[in-house]
């Protein structure tokens, strides 16, 4: 299915039918994984999702623009696998309203990296291209060279939440220039879709084992649900 016409995806933009699909996320989500509520339960409503009170992630805070869906999957996957990175500054902007907030309280943003043989496949990591620009818009530091992927891993693709983290446990390593640049600062790490949050928790440990004050992440997407408990 189409999301955009000629024209459109030349100026990076969506044609109104491929806007009105896409499910953005608005208030209220979860503050730790960033999931819809289903309802506003006012004033003394938890923040938090019954996952992430039992279970906290080491990032502390999730922004996504919108849930990863038949309507937003095509639109992502084209930009990341289809070499289309005139959509980088679109999802820029997405996230930049989607995580308002944190943008405000951080000092860098940070991209979730690629090894070096996965980049020179893809020839782009596509976290840095997105937060590049939204570094930029915000005037914050950007830290592209703060986090290496250290380990070659596997595809998350087919594997279990346990799996997942497993896989990812050890492959991001901070640099010494990285070190510097994150000491006794508030990073917002850049990704481009939330599953399970193994990736991010990967590299919200080596941030802060590097000592960085605290993480917090902003995506494209994410999937719908929030975090299963019993997972």
């Amino acid at each position: 299915m189409a999301h955009d016409s000629r024209e459109a995806t030349a100026a990076a933009g969506l044609t109104p039918d491929a806007w009105s699909r896409i499910a953005f996320l608005e208030a209220p989500v979860c503050d730790g994984c960033g999931a819809a509520f289903d309802y506003d339960g006012g004033a003394f409503a938890q923040d938090r999702c019954a996952a992430c009170l039992a279970q906290p992630n080491l990032f502390q805070r999730t922004r996504a623009a919108c849930v990863y869906d038949e309507a937003s999957r095509g639109l992502i996957l084209r930009y990341k696998h289809g070499d289309q990175q005139q959509f980088a500054p679109l999802f820029a902007r997405w996230i930049g309203r989607a995580a308002a907030d944190l943008l405000a309280e951080a000092d860098v943003v940070t991209p979730v990296p690629l090894h070096p043989f996965r980049l020179l496949s893809r020839r782009f990591n596509q976290a840095a291209e997105i937060a590049r620009p939204l570094a930029r818009t915000a005037g914050l530091d950007y830290g592209p060279d703060a986090l290496i992927r250290a380990a070659r891993t596997d595809s998350q693709g087919g594997k279990s939440r346990r799996g997942r983290r497993l896989n990812v446990s050890k492959a991001f390593a901070v640099t010494e220039a990285g070190r510097r640049r994150i000491k006794g600062r508030r990073i917002l790490l850049v990704d481009d879709v939330l599953t399970t949050g193994a990736t991010a928790e990967a590299c919200a440990r080596a941030l802060l084992d590097a000592g960085a004050r605290g993480v917090d992440l902003a995506v494209i997407a994410r999937v719908r649900n929030a975090r299963e408990v019993s997972m």
